[in-house]
């Protein structure tokens, strides 16, 4: 499985982008819904394997953070070609990995591509302002390795933020795998 690193492309400081898409439950779930709220957004999907090394520790993680942050999980694969990212499945997901996050549908892959999206995982931590301060990694681990899984990484810049502090300067991007555009939607 060929790892893709993320882009790290909208740069730090900039707004991030706006977006409303349909949870597994079909409610409409808007970025606005965090309003003066730092904000976790973490690009994910059920079938990679990227995704499912970490999966568990991103439900924990959501738990322990739950209140404090707002957090959202954004599946912007094509489910033609990939249906176990389909809507029903993401919801079996959630409740398997004990997401306490809104897991969002992005069928036209628009908010993908506005995020400079590259991969799943691909992370993105957003101040109360909901400024950039953070694209990269969940942490270290990755499949068929013995790096344990922490969310360290995340977990640095969640709480300096929440402390009032600086988001540590070393961004590492993520790995995982790529996201699966839809024929003829690819970015440029």
């Amino acid at each position: 499985m060929p790892a893709i690193p993320s882009t790290q492309v909208l740069a730090i400081g900039a707004k991030a982008p706006s977006f409303a898409l349909p949870d597994t439950d079909g409610n409409t779930v808007t970025l606005n819904d965090f309003a003066g709220k730092p904000v976790v957004v973490a690009f994910i999907s059920n079938h990679c394997p990227f995704v499912k090394h970490i999966a568990d520790a991103l439900g924990s993680f959501s738990q322990e953070y739950k209140g404090r942050v707002g957090m959202l999980g954004i599946m912007p694969n094509d489910v033609a070609r990939y249906p176990d990212d389909a809507p029903a499945e993401m919801a079996k997901e959630k409740e398997r990995r004990g997401y306490a996050f809104p897991y969002l549908y992005d069928e036209s892959q628009a908010v993908a591509k506005a995020y400079h999206a590259a991969c799943t995982p691909d992370f993105f931590v957003l101040d109360a302002e909901h400024k950039i301060v953070y694209r990269g990694q969940f942490d270290d681990a990755r499949p068929n390795t013995d790096t344990p899984v922490t969310g360290a990484d995340l977990r640095k810049v969640v709480d300096a933020l929440l402390a009032g502090e600086p988001v540590p300067a070393e961004q590492k991007p993520s790995l995982g795998c790529s996201i699966k555009w839809k024929p003829g939607n690819e970015p440029a």
